[in-house]
This record gives C-alpha cells, sequence and structure tokens, in this order.
C-alpha cells in the first residue's frame, strides 16, 4: 500500500537524516529525543543510524530509525581509509542532513567525506569547515545530556530548551521477543524479576560494594521468596557479578552470557533494575521500567535516570561528584556508607505493588496499595 507523507506533496521525497551516534549506550538513548524532535517536524523523515558495533543494538529497538549502520571503528584511531570507505557506502544514499553527536573531529569526518550537505553538530574539536551548522555548549555550567542532544534539533541559540521541555527516551521490544528471550535464558515469565546491573564501565567509583548487593539480595529473598533475582552485565562484569552469585545461590548469573540485544529484551520485562550509574539504567528507563539508582561519583543532576518510576540514591557527601574513575581518597564513602537496607526501603515498594506488570504470581502478603519510601 502506498504511504502518505503528512505535508509533503506526492512528488517531494521525503527528507533523509543520518545520525551519527555516541559510543555509549547510556549516551545513545538520552540522544533519542532528537529523533523524536526530528519525527515530530516531519513524520515521514527516513532516519539512519551510524553507530559502533556495541551500541547497535540500542537503534534497532528505536522505533524511528529505519536502518543502522553498525561500524568497528577502533577507539582512539582514525582509520582514514575505514572511515573513507564507509562514507561511499553513506553517499550513495543522498542524505540531506547529518547530525554528528560525538564530539571529535574523525567522526565528523565521515559525512563531510560523504559530501551530506548539512552537517550539524558541536564545535567539539574546532571542526570548522568539517560542519556547517555549529552549536556551542557553556563548559562551565553543562545542560544534562537529553537536552544537550536534543538542541540540535533547532538552530544554534543561546537558550537551548531545559530538561522539562524535551521528550523521554522510549525504546520497544516486541512481547513475543521479550517472551522468547526469556525462555531460553530458563527464566519463568510468570514469576517477579528483580535485575541487578552491578557493573559500570566507567570505573570502580561508580560501583556499590559487591557485599551490598549481596545483603540486598538476601533481604529481598527473605521477604519475597518467589521472585527471580537475574544479574546483567558483560563479561567484564564478571569480576563483581560471580561473587554475587557465589554468595547466594538462588540469583541466575547472566553477565556475559546474553548480547546486548537480549540483554535489551529481557529488561523490557522485569519488574524494577537495581543498578549502578550505567548503560543498562538508561536502558530499563527507556521501557518505563521502575529504576533504583545509586550514585556516588558521578553527578545524578547530568545524567538521571528518567523514568517516571526513577529513584535516585545518594549520599550527596562533599567530596561527590568527583567525577574519577576511582576515588582520589582511597575510602569510596558515597558507596560504602549506602546501607542495603537504605536500597531496600526504596525498591521495597515495587515488590508490595509492581508498576505495569504484565503477568506473575502473586506474592504472599502483597498489597494492592503503594506505601511511600524515602530513602
Amino acid at each position: 500500500m502506498r504511504k502518505k507523507w503528512n505535508n509533503l506533496s506526492m512528488d517531494k521525497k521525503p527528507e533523509r537524516i543520518l545520525i551519527i551516534s555516541p559510543n555509549w549506550i547510556g549516551d545513545a538513548i538520552m540522544a533519542q529525543p532528537l529523533l523524536q524532535l526530528l519525527k515530530q517536524r516531519e513524520p515521514a523523515t527516513v532516519i539512519d543510524i551510524l553507530a559502533p558495533a556495541w551500541v547497535a543494538p540500542v537503534w534497532e529497538a528505536v522505533p524511528e530509525v529505519s536502518r543502522v549502520y553498525a561500524t568497528s571503528f577502533r577507539h582512539g584511531k582514525l582509520q582514514l581509509k575505514e572511515r573513507w570507505r564507509m562514507a561511499r557506502v553513506l553517499k550513495a544514499s543522498s542524505y540531506d542532513r547529518a547530525y554528528v553527536l560525538p564530539n571529535t573531529l574523525k567522526f565528523a569526518l565521515i559525512p563531510w567525506m560523504a559530501k551530506i550537505p548539512e552537517r550539524i553538530g558541536y564545535l567539539g574539536e574546532k571542526r570548522y569547515g568539517l560542519l556547517n551548522v555549529i552549536h556551542r555548549d557553556d563548559k562551565h555550567s553543562p545542560r544534562p545530556m537529553i537536552p544537550f542532544y536534543a538542541a540540535l534539533a533547532n538552530p544554534p541559540a543561546k537558550d537551548a530548551p531545559g530538561r522539562e521541555d524535551c521528550p523521554t527516551p522510549h525504546m520497544s521490544v516486541a512481547r513475543e521477543e521479550a517472551v522468547g528471550i526469556l525462555e531460553k535464558l530458563d527464566i519463568d515469565a510468570t514469576r517477579r524479576i528483580v535485575a541487578f546491573a552491578p557493573g559500570a564501565e566507567f570505573g570502580p567509583a561508580k560501583r556499590w560494594p559487591v557485599h551490598s548487593f549481596i545483603a540486598l539480595a538476601e533481604r529481598i529473598l527473605a521477604e519475597f521468596g518467589h521472585i527471580q533475582i537475574l544479574l546483567l552485565g558483560s563479561p567484564n562484569d564478571r569480576v563483581v557479578c560471580d561473587p554475587i552469585a557465589s554468595a547466594v545461590p538462588a540469583v541466575v548469573n547472566l553477565a556475559g552470557k546474553t548480547t546486548l540485544k537480549e540483554a535489551i529484551a529481557l529488561i523490557s520485562q522485569i519488574d524494577a533494575l537495581v543498578t549502578n550509574d550505567s548503560g543498562l539504567m538508561h536502558v530499563a528507563s527507556a521501557f518505563g521500567r521502575p529504576v533504583i539508582a545509586m550514585y556516588g561519583s558521578t553527578d545524578y543532576h547530568h545524567t538521571p535516570p528518567f523514568s517516571k518510576y526513577s529513584e535516585i540514591v545518594s549520599l550527596d557527601l562533599e567530596c561527590a561528584p568527583c567525577q574519577k574513575r576511582e576515588c582520589p581518597l582511597g575510602h569510596h564513602h558515597c558507596m560504602e556508607l549506602l546501607k542495603p537496607e537504605t536500597v531496600y526501603s526504596v525498591l521495597r515498594k515495587y515488590l508490595v505493588s509492581p508498576v505495569g506488570r504484565t503477568g506473575g504470581l502473586p506474592l504472599e502478603g502483597e498489597s494492592g496499595e503503594r506505601e511511600e519510601v524515602k530513602p
């Protein structure tokens, strides 16, 4: 059936846009409202994504995206020949505009070599010429990431939209696909699922201690024995997930055992995620899942979870946020002093009264009323 083009004459083709993705999972998700704004302006617009292979599954779950080009560029390498080859592929698609979301010069080279007429992004590494629509951000007062990316939808301006003026990031996975992943991983879709994301790629300063995750798992199972607890993460996260699974045999350790695409589908079906400031935190937020996020070394004003059921737990110590990979003071108090009982008190209300549950066994003592618990 022929598609109708909104506000377009039938002899005018829809605009074609290329988005060059950020290199981190969380940043890619926080960039998604930019696509929503572009689609709101002209629903017939075709939006394609150029993304690192490890981020591409995020964009495959974004409904505004038509096509994803997965790249294998190595971090910190120019790889000029490889970028030239990719530019030739992109040139054949005759894109009208490109939004370059990474701030590096080497990513701005690609749409320039592909001869895309309008190339939009932040100045970054003095990318004059490579970009021809240049936005600027105040380094002394940086915006949260969602409005930072969303501002690119409009002409450069000093007064860019605030977080309250931006759409909320969202992702979509067919329920049949998600249930199929649960079955493949031998997870009971009729039982409640609480997932832990104990890792953090940025560094150990962001991580809540292993012993605290162990204590939290034991506390959950002591009161809600029917709940399944899953450990999620990449192979790099096994260093923190394996000790938790050893101490609490009832938990299911999936760290390094799922692809990112499988983890995304699985997260769409959980009842809650307990997490550090991580990419999986943003995945859960994009599905509107309850998120209990522990913050210490990073700034929850800059990269907060955005689900309406998000809960931020932080001690707000004087030394935080330091934005360091490792604690510069050597004590890691921002996370070490954050007690499991405090996190449990925030999580428990979502166990007593689940949000948007799509099927599960009723738990003993379950109440239909949610109690308000503050950290």
